[in-house]
């Protein structure tokens, strides 16, 4: 027998389609935005939403190959744009690397383990999360120009500077992983130790590939911060060979001269690693995103 279903039902769900093809068109329309700005003729911001002609000079730009100077002969671009993608992909990458390993040790630990202090670290990693990183500014630039001084390489203007700043960030990412594996029977690890396992093994061979698809979204949130971020990375790293393009960026709109077909097409090529880890990381995301906000 055939469901038909009232007439009010049906205007529900055409209601709740047209909402949610209002919301798509409202969060594309900045990007459709910016790509139109990075395919127009010259440096102007404001234009007609689809240009009259299309223009590749700015991809060109940033892409690093020659474009027309002002006489007409081909130049060299003057800012090292892939350089900076590059240089946000290593620290993004490693970041995310660092991060993973000490948030996935610290959540095993406060999870599985009891020691005196526990529940005060606990307490101090949601502290911790109530205040941005732009009021600490000042004294991250303190401590790593002291580094700097007796340690070089994780001093001011190096990026092993801006992985250490970004791996301090693992607040959220242990309560994540403490509550993923406050899920997990401790069956699972006792059993592995009656079989003669140590605490390490038992931790690398069962938890962690049972644990596959959080620590995926944890690398990937930690790497997407890391890719972003502006604030820490101006202050830590001034020389222009190692900044990142979060940060360069900036390069391209001065006072008396507002590049924004450059920064729009610097803006979009900023968005293809991310897009890219999502693409290697999709077949984790939907249940790792899930893994850890209820306890079992």
């Amino acid at each position: 027998m055939p469901i038909v279903q009232p007439k009010n039902r049906r205007w529900q769900r055409l209601a709740a389609h047209a909402f949610l093809l209002v919301l798509c068109a409202a969060v594309l329309l900045p990007f459709v935005v910016v790509l139109s700005v990075s395919l127009r003729p010259g440096n102007f911001a404001s234009g007609s939403l689809i240009p009259g002609s299309i223009s590749l000079e700015h991809w060109r730009y940033v892409l690093g190959f020659p474009v027309p100077g002002p006489d007409g002969r081909p130049i060299a671009p003057d800012l090292p744009v892939l350089r900076w993608l590059w240089n946000s992909v290593k620290v993004a990458f490693l970041s995310g690397c660092v991060t993973l390993l000490l948030s996935t040790t610290a959540a095993f630990a406060v999870a599985r383990m009891r020691f005196r202090g526990r529940a005060q670290l606990l307490t101090s990693l949601t502290l911790m999360q109530m205040f941005p990183a732009v009021l600490a500014l000042v004294a991250l630039y303190a401590i790593f120009d002291r580094l700097g001084q007796a340690f070089p390489a994780i001093g001011l203007n190096t990026h092993a500077a801006l992985v250490l700043a970004y791996s301090g960030g693992i607040a959220t990412h242990v309560w994540t992983l403490k509550g993923y594996f406050d899920t997990l029977p401790r069956e699972i690890e006792e059993a592995a130790l009656i079989d003669g396992a140590t605490v390490w093994q038992s931790f690398r061979r069962v938890l962690l590939p049972m644990a596959l698809p959080v620590l995926a979204v944890v690398f990937l949130l930690a790497f997407i911060g890391a890719i972003i971020e502006y604030p820490v990375a101006s202050v830590l790293v001034t020389q222009q060979d190692q900044l990142t393009l979060a940060v360069g960026s900036k390069l391209f709109v001065h006072e008396h001269n507002f590049r924004w077909g450059d920064f729009a097409a610097a803006a979009l090529l900023s968005g293809a690693p991310i897009t890219a880890m999502f693409l290697l990381a999709q077949r984790w995301l939907v249940s790792g995103l899930a893994a850890g906000g209820v306890k079992g």
